[in-house]
């Protein structure tokens, strides 16, 4: 059974950087993998995803274009986001999800396996 787990996550000044790590049991290079947020009183939001297969296709949110990266270890079979430049807006819970096929959808729905979250805070 596909279990997700992402460990990470913490405190970090606004401007600096941090790096996720989804872990996933088995192989899962054919599921998709997706990065969500979710900030107090707010709905959970698509940050990033990337593909099953071999294209390793990458989507990303509004808010993450130009400052995250998600990335494929198949061998470790973990994908992980780079945050840089980080802002207190970037704040919130972010959880690691897996969908088979190939599409790396932004919208939570589409994703069946959820790990469990780690906070995210961006605060001086």
């Amino acid at each position: 059974q596909l279990q997700v787990v992402e460990p990470g996550g913490g405190l970090v000044q606004p401007g600096g950087s941090l790096k996720l790590s989804c872990g996933t049991s088995g192989d899962t290079s054919g599921y998709t993998i997706g990065w969500f947020r979710q900030a107090p009183g707010k709905e959970r939001e698509g940050v990033a995803g990337i593909s099953g297969g071999d294209n390793s296709d990458t989507n990303y949110g509004k808010s993450a274009k130009g400052r995250f990266t998600i990335s494929r270890d198949r061998a470790k079979n973990t994908v992980s986001l780079q945050m840089d430049s980080l802002k207190p807006e970037d704040t919130g819970v972010y959880y690691c999800a897996a969908k088979s096929g190939p599409t790396p959808f932004l919208q939570p729905h589409y994703y069946t396996t959820w790990g469990q979250g780690t906070q995210v805070t961006v605060s001086s």
